[in-house]
This record gives structure tokens, C-alpha cells and sequence, in this order.
């Protein structure tokens, strides 16, 4: 899958919006009800058919958590509302079609004092499939850059492999997940996510307990990147990678095993644990040649347990 390459399904060659804005609204609202529905309940069947990508995987495995430890709902369910949307809706040919959704919701950060938004990804992958949400990122306004558009006033999405940019979209997750495991390559702003979290991860200590990180690209069907042209040259991409975190005790010893982790686990903690986290991250890719350098910046990082194994 690329963000804008031409696939034809049942003959459709033609270039068109891939949504209207009503069918854009109709998935945004479809999606918030079975979101608040399935969160209410802590059911992942009530939003499974809404979900699918790094979003999907990261949800699905959250409620089945949750549902475990508390079989009878959330307590403290609080209504999730998706509000003054607006849409970018690109234009391309065949299949898979998908567009974004900049959200205002109600879970600011810091009690209100931040104000973001929340971007959502729809992506329908087939003309029998439905819209489904594939990719979220939370942002400040402040933190999006001026898209670019086209005569039609339509967002102009950014092909898997455009070299115009510092790096290709297709190639984000393996350059990403190399730079976590090497430091290389080089082409990561400075911040919590890229060389913070590398140092971080350096650094960690606790006596009696080892520490092991792989990092593995995750960039194929529903996990594909999906990215908009910015007016710069430049563009917004979303991305997926997945991160698996090895604890190993030493003799006598036994990581420990919270509940989230007891809820996803299968084998039995000895000796070592293992978590798998999938991961979204939302980027700004410049232009290549760009006068700063064309660093690659991380606007937002989403994870998500899915998965541990005990041996």
C-alpha cells in the first residue's frame, strides 16, 4: 500500500476525492460512537470493525486488558466528543482510499489549558470495506503545519516513495527503528522520541535485571504510512513500528507482572518477560535539501501494549 500510488480495483482509473465530506463526517461520527461504546464497556468487539492499523492494534489490545480486569465495565467511563472537524480529503485513483480528520475533542491536556487536536486517519481499504480509523495522533495547533492543495482546493497526498523529501515515506519505520536499535541513520530531530528515548533506554538500571530493546519496521497493508503535502515542499507523514522490551532477572529473582501485562500474557514468568508495543508516530518530513538540515521531527508518538510472553 502507498499513500498515493494508483492501484486499479474493478477498472477505476479515474483520480478522484477519495470521500466526500458527508461520508468523511458519517466515519468520524460512526467511529466516536463505537469508540465510546466499546470504552464504555470495555468490549473491543463493540469497535473492532472501526479500528484497524497500528490504531486497531493498540485499541484492540487495550479493551481486551481492560475487559479482563474489569469484566464489568468502566467505571469511569467519560464520553469521548470529536468536534469542529475538518477534513483533508485527497484525491488519487483506486484502491485503498483514506483521508484525515483534524479533530477539536474533550480531553485537552493539562485541564484545558492546552488545547489540541486530534487527528484521525480513516482508511477504507476495498469498495466492499467500511471506513475505519487507522492512525491517531494529538497535536497542538501550533505544531501543524500549512497543507498544501491543489486547484480543486483538495489535499495533495505525498507518494510512498517521493523523493523529493529528506526521506521517503516507505521508508520512515526501517530508518526509525534502525536509528533506535544503531543511531543511525542521522536524520532524527533531537527530542524524547528519537535520541531522549535512545538515551533512556541506555540508561536503564535496576540491580539484579537486565534490559534488551528490538525495534522492528512496521510498514505493510493497514500499517502503511499515509502522508499530506505541506506548503513548504515538506510533508506530514504517519507511520507504524513495532518494539518489543526483554527483562531478564538474575538467578532468585522474577520480573514483576502487572495487571495490564497479566491481562495480554501467555507462558509463565521465570525468568524473563518479554512486551510487544506497536507504535504510531505522526512526523514532519522536509523537503530534501532543506536549509535545516531536513531533519526528520516527531510531532507525536502513540503506544500500546499488545502483547507479552513470559519464559
Amino acid at each position: 500500500m502507498t499513500a498515493s500510488g494508483c492501484v486499479t480495483v474493478h477498472g477505476e482509473l479515474e483520480v478522484v476525492p477519495t470521500a466526500t465530506k458527508s461520508e468523511a463526517a458519517k466515519a468520524l461520527a460512526d467511529f466516536t460512537a463505537a469508540y465510546n461504546a466499546a470504552d464504555k464497556a470495555y468490549d473491543p468487539a463493540l469497535d473492532a470493525d472501526r479500528v484497524t492499523g497500528s490504531l486497531g492494534a493498540i485499541n484492540q489490545a487495550g479493551l481486551k486488558a481492560r475487559q479482563k480486569n474489569n469484566p464489568d465495565g468502566n467505571a469511569n467511563h467519560q464520553t469521548l466528543e470529536l468536534t469542529d472537524a475538518r477534513y483533508l480529503i485527497p484525491k488519487k485513483a483506486g484502491w485503498p482510499r483514506w483521508f484525515v480528520a483534524d479533530t477539536d475533542s474533550n480531553r485537552d491536556q493539562d485541564d484545558g489549558k492546552q488545547d489540541t487536536r486530534w487527528l484521525v486517519v480513516f482508511l477504507r481499504t476495498g469498495p466492499g470495506s467500511g471506513w475505519r480509523a487507522a492512525y491517531l495522533s494529538v497535536v497542538t495547533p501550533s505544531q501543524l503545519p500549512a497543507f498544501a492543495k491543489d486547484g480543486d482546493g483538495q489535499a495533495r497526498p505525498v507518494a510512498a516513495d517521493d523523493g523529493g523529501l529528506s526521506v521517503a515515506p516507505k521508508d520512515l519505520s526501517t530508518q526509525y527503528t534502525s536509528y533506535l536499535q544503531k543511531g543511525t541513520p542521522d536524520v532524527w530531530a533531537p527530542g524524547g522520541t528519537t535520541s531522549g528515548w535512545r538515551e533512556a533506554r541506555r540508561n536503564t538500571r535496576q540491580a539484579g535485571f537486565s534490559y534488551q530493546y528490538i525495534d522492528r519496521p512496521l510498514d505493510g497493508g493497514t500499517f502503511a504510512p499515509l502522508g499530506l503535502e505541506t506548503e513548504d515542499g515538506g510533508a506530514l507523514v504517519f507511520f507504524s513500528s513495532k518494539h518489543f522490551e526483554q527483562q531478564t532477572a538474575a538467578k532468585g529473582l522474577r520480573p514483576a507482572v502487572n495487571a495490564d501485562v497479566q491481562a495480554l500474557l501467555s507462558g509463565e514468568v521465570k525468568s524473563t518477560l518479554t512486551k510487544e508495543r506497536v507504535s504510531s508516530q505522526l512526523v514532519y518530513v522536509p523537503k530534501k535539501g532543506a536549509a535545516d538540515g531536513g531533519k526528520v521531527i516527531v510531532l507525536n508518538r502513540l503506544p500500546g501494549l499488545t502483547a507479552a510472553k513470559g519464559s
